[in-house]
């Protein structure tokens, strides 16, 4: 990846992200190492204020789809959600996490959507289950049910409950 990299991270843009395990070693192949991401996830969210609309975790690697954060540069959360879960996972080993991710920003409603589904059918893809809905480490299910899962997803599920309860949309 260059190192001259240019990010656009303050135009109010929805970004696609990714980031690996070190070396993309399946670090994140554990029900126990997921629970922890997706705690640490969304107390990150919930600090940082960002909405998620998607993720998913596979053996190495991530993908989140998110908005940018209200408090904290892009980079800075995702050092932060990195450092956390390190700090918990990484045990013995000398890194947990490759030190850069891949960012693309999210312009189009068709983008948007393309990204979900690409998200959701990376275990599909991978062999790792059948259908998008067997697989418990992603927002599939959120998007099809309106399940709440460990983390809040953002959707229009997440909107009604909020207008039904009374809690304004921030």
């Amino acid at each position: 990846m260059p190192s001259n990299l240019k990010r656009y991270q303050t135009e109010g843009n929805y970004h696609f992200v990714t980031f690996s395990c070190y070396l993309r070693l399946p670090f994140l192949n554990d029900d126990h190492s997921r629970t922890v991401f997706l705690d640490i996830l969304e107390q990150t969210r919930q600090r940082h204020q960002f909405y998620l609309f998607g993720y998913v975790l596979m053996p190495e690697h991530v993908h989140l789809l998110l908005s940018e954060p209200k408090l904290q540069p892009l980079s800075n959360t995702f050092r932060a959600l990195k450092t956390q879960t390190s700090k918990l996972l990484k045990g013995s080993r000398e890194h947990f996490w490759q030190r850069r991710y891949y960012d693309r920003n999210i312009i189009t409603q068709a983008e948007f959507v393309e990204k979900l589904r690409y998200m959701h059918r990376n275990p599909v893809k991978r062999g790792l289950v059948e259908k998008p809905e067997d697989w418990p480490w992603s927002s599939f299910q959120h998007w099809r049910t309106g399940h709440q899962g460990p983390v809040e997803v953002e959707s229009h599920w997440t909107s009604q409950r909020r207008e039904r309860s009374g809690v304004p949309h921030s």
